[in-house]
């Protein structure tokens, strides 16, 4: 493939530490929505298209190391190092329920039927809370190996998928049973996984790889080296073609799902990538880099400034219909968006 000219990206402030995760929605009646994950304690959801600020949710007291949303949107989640999960209403930013740990929560997600959320961390535990009773004890896993780095859902709900932060491979554990069915070995600790949107592959990143799994029968597909050590990888959701990875180095780069040809290198983070992912439209990717930003990269070679007005112009009509900006305050109360909020 030949490369091709990226367009410049749309850049997402709004954090004052390193973002260390981001998680797309899948497409709802009021189009997608991005939530990013930050050392400063404070997840802030955004519109998937534009990278436009919705609202911040406040009320972890450490850094929040992972944090997602359910099917239609309408739920977050996330995990942190106060040692605590929260559910949050994602249309006011209320605080739902505050599941309590022992230790520091590193990842979480939502089951694909979005009933259960699951939680990993330092504890070494996995534990599936039952969100239509959140009172109720989660059911635990506790034998992982090592201490927890991330966490997803696999099969209809019917396995998890776990990855460690000092030890390699990736882990696949029957729900039922608690026991591990399989693991994917690989050289390096794991930083990322993702279940394509089709269920079809299992991406990964370790040390300076980037993998792809059969998510069925679990065999390798793909293993590309890549220029440095990559923290994170997603691969493109539509066709399939295509990937994209950001590491130490601080570039993002596409990659030629087939042959592993570098076809889009993108600069301007000023710190390493700590976390890529695809928009589900799979027209563009976004990026958070330890400099605190987040950067929503077009995947064609689009003309920026068309990009930048139209998407703005009718965002403004559809974010404020979908929700008021919200913020909330440490008391837990949900306050009206100032004008020094956006």
């Amino acid at each position: 493939m030949e490369k091709k000219k990226v367009a410049t990206p749309l850049v997402c402030h709004g954090h004052s530490r390193p973002v260390v995760e981001l998680f797309y929605s899948p497409i709802t009646p009021d189009g997608f929505f991005l939530i990013s994950a930050s050392k400063d304690s404070h997840p802030m959801l955004r519109n998937g298209e534009t990278g436009d600020w919705i609202g911040t949710f406040e009320g972890h007291k450490g850094a929040v190391w992972s944090s997602c949303l359910d099917n239609s949107a309408l739920r977050a989640a996330s995990a942190s190092a106060d040692f605590s999960a929260k559910l949050w209403d994602a249309l006011t930013g209320d605080v739902l329920h505050s599941f309590e740990h022992k230790h520091i929560v590193r990842a979480c997600a939502f089951s694909q039927d979005t009933q259960f959320l699951l939680t990993g961390g330092f504890e070494k535990i996995l534990r599936v809370f039952d969100l239509n009773r959140l009172d109720a004890p989660p059911t635990e896993i506790d034998k992982s190996p090592g201490s927890i780095r991330t966490v997803t859902w696999l099969h209809g709900d019917q396995t998890i998928l776990s990855s460690c932060t000092d030890i390699g491979g990736v882990r696949l554990w029957d729900v039922r049973s608690g026991k591990i069915v399989q693991t994917l070995e690989t050289k390096s600790p794991v930083t990322s996984a993702e279940v394509s949107q089709d269920g079809r592959y299992i991406t990964t990143a370790d040390g300076s790889t980037v993998k792809f799994w059969d998510a069925n029968h679990f065999g390798l597909v793909k293993s590309y080296d890549m220029p440095c050590n990559i923290e994170s990888a997603s691969l493109e959701p539509k066709s399939g073609n295509k990937f994209v990875a950001g590491g130490e180095d601080m570039w993002v780069r596409l990659f030629d799902f087939h042959t592993g040809e570098e076809i889009g290198c993108n600069k301007g983070h000023h710190g390493p990538v700590h976390c890529v992912r695809f928009a589900p439209t799979g027209e563009s990717y976004a990026s958070g880099s330890e400099d605190g930003t987040i950067r929503i990269w077009q995947t064609g070679p689009v003309n920026p400034e068309e990009i930048i007005e139209s998407k703005s112009k009718q965002n403004v009509d559809e974010v404020t219909r979908k929700i008021e900006g919200f913020h909330i305050n440490k008391e837990g109360k949900t306050a009206e968006k100032q004008p020094s909020d956006v």
